[in-house]
């Protein structure tokens, strides 16, 4: 079900009529007016559709008015608020009350009628009785009848509308977990409770035998299943088969295994989103799916030593495109490690661009890189590198084949990807049959490797006893190795995966002293990795969440949260990140 989260828009005035309230109509209206088209050219649904702002029909100069204000907005589904003034009003009376609503204020820094005095009692307000709210104020004064929005205003807006629209697409969705925990994997974990309180989602178990009755019933749409396993077969090159011959399986099995993981593909996704057309075919129930908004395989061991893997599933689900072309990709998690398939969920909502699931592999410092191959690291090599893998699950998308207008290797919002851009990332990949040692029921693992340097913000949320949830962040880059080095180096893992080397950001300090801390530092096993240095969009939705971030590297200037985080101290940003989203507690309890 869509039901798109909308952002309202709340003009406020001063009530004091005679001359006051009649000359700032217009001027408020302006401002809502100005914020309305910037956030609607600017932020997108994750589907890719332009974000819907509503503007509150009246202005707001008293309680009334505000109510009158809610009333429209509850009928709206606007789940985040900007109130807009550019003069004195009267705080009590015409803030946003509702305590579920993401609220910002934009208060215009003028001397005339001064905004920044209402934004500055307003936030007092706001603080004073546990309503959160993200102040907006330019830096420098403006005159009143100017009509443009500072650039540095613009950043704040976008930012908040961003991140409030990527926590308005949770609610009322679910986590479709096929399985349960993977291989002792607590990530695996699915924790109702957290997801409910946190992100106003539900959680879905589904056992991993429902795909089984779906294949043996034919719940599946069988003429687009002719129509992908024919895409299969046309675009899917195999790869090398890491067995030895008398363990190999025969070309017979191996076609069995493209069949069923093609299909696999398909009934996983109907499970998630629906499939009208198995209404059609007898099967209302199974037609209407579990209103996913992503999800996780379990697998291993109990899967994937009796059928073949999820590997291709995985990856094509996550990926751009598939054989319809490109679409919205559906964030899907290895070993159920629902948390890392989070990680990978905000990127996706704040970027509409395909996330990476990797294993935070191992730390190579140069040394070891120069004993291993004669090779002595450089440029932003110089301090060794992450090696980032997992068994074929990352999108296709990060094999960095796609090209932006200057010829670079990209991650593009979905929506951008041309026919070009997928036929690259196809050619860039091919799929190695399952090691047997490891997968006994076969598959295919998609096999890559990054080609092209590209921004990334590496990101993982972990459950802390005692702490609850927190989140890590490390912005850096994907790095090319000459091809001998990333041969040798990459083949001691597994030569049927996908590889990324990843750099983070150093400054010398604490967690980001170097490569090695940040490794060392890292959470769990796995990691997402998202393109472009999103790290301040990522530290502003987890306060809008009340998950602290314990972990990052984004400039100091560049972190917005609400207003009040600045009363549990300036000097320690994360422990006052912490406390705070200690004392406010989840956003839905």
């Amino acid at each position: 079900m869509k039901n798109y989260p909308a952002i309202g828009i709340r003009p406020i005035v001063d009530s004091r009529r005679l001359g006051i309230r009649d000359a700032l109509e217009g001027k408020v209206r302006e401002m809502a007016q100005s914020a309305k088209k910037l956030i609607e050219e600017n932020v997108f649904y994750a589907d890719g559709t332009p974000v819907r702002v509503v503007i509150f029909s009246g202005s707001i100069a008293g309680g009334e008015e505000a109510a009158r204000c809610e009333a429209q907005f509850a009928a709206e589904h606007v789940t985040a608020t900007l109130s807009v003034t550019p003069s004195w009003c009267y705080p009590l009376e015409t803030i946003d009350m509702n305590p579920l609503t993401i609220k910002a204020i934009w208060g215009f820094n003028g001397t005339e009628r001064p905004g920044a005095v209402y934004l500055a009692s307003a936030m007092a307000a706001h603080n004073q009785m546990r309503r959160p709210c993200f102040s907006i104020y330019g830096r420098d004064v403006q005159d009143m009848e100017e009509q443009e929005i500072p650039k540095d205003v613009q950043e704040k807006i976008l930012r908040f509308a961003r991140c409030a629209v990527a926590a308005g697409e949770m609610q009322n969705k679910s986590y479709v977990g096929f399985g349960a925990v993977s291989m002792g994997i607590m990530g695996s974990f699915l924790d109702p409770a957290f997801y409910a309180q946190y992100l106003g989602m539900r959680s879905e178990w589904v056992d991993m035998t429902e795909i089984l009755r779906r294949m043996d019933l034919g719940i599946y749409d069988q003429e687009e299943y002719k129509e992908a396993l024919t895409w299969v077969y046309a675009n899917c090159k195999e790869g090398c088969d890491p067995n030895p011959d008398e363990r190999a399986h025969s070309r017979g099995q191996k076609d069995e295994e493209w069949e069923f993981v093609v299909k696999m593909t398909m009934i996983i996704r109907d499970i998630m989103l629906g499939n009208e057309k198995l209404a059609g075919m007898g099967f209302a129930e199974e037609a209407l799916g579990r209103n996913g908004l992503f999800g996780g395989f379990q697998g291993q061991r109990m899967w994937t030593d009796y059928k073949p893997n999820a590997d291709f599933t995985e990856a094509i689900l996550n990926s751009s495109f598939d054989w319809n072309g490109k679409r919205q990709p559906l964030v899907f998690a290895t070993e159920n490690d629902n948390l890392n398939g989070l990680s990978m969920l905000f990127g996706n909502l704040l970027t509409g661009k395909a996330s990476g699931f990797s294993d935070v592999r191992c730390y190579w410092s140069p040394e070891a890189v120069k004993r291993v191959t004669g090779w002595e690291p450089e440029g932003k090599a110089a301090e060794g590198f992450i090696h980032l893998i997992n068994s074929g699950s990352t999108c296709l998308d990060a094999s960095g084949k796609a090209k932006d207008e200057a010829g670079k290797g990209v991650m593009k919002p979905w929506w951008e990807m041309k026919e070009e851009d997928i036929k690259a990332c196809l050619d860039a990949t091919d799929w190695c049959p399952a090691e047997l040692c490891q997968f006994r029921g076969g598959g295919y693992s998609s096999h890559f490797k990054t080609d092209a340097e590209m921004p990334l913000t590496m990101v993982r949320v972990n459950l802390v006893d005692g702490l609850g949830p927190v989140m890590q962040i490390a912005e850096g880059w994907s790095i090319v190795l000459p091809e001998d080095v990333h041969h040798k180096i990459d083949i001691r893992t597994d030569r049927t995966w996908p590889t990324t080397w990843f750099v983070p950001r150093t400054n010398g300090k604490k967690a980001f002293r170097d490569v090695y801390s940040v490794m060392a530092n890292w959470g769990a096993n796995h990691g997402a990795f998202i393109h472009g240095h999103v790290g301040a969009d990522l530290i502003t939705l987890s306060s809008m969440l009340r998950i602290p971030v314990t972990m990052h590297n984004v400039d100091e200037e560049k972190i917005f949260r609400p207003h009040v985080w600045a009363s549990f101290g300036t000097n320690d940003l994360e422990a006052a990140d912490r406390e705070a989203c200690r004392a406010f507690g989840p956003l839905y309890r």
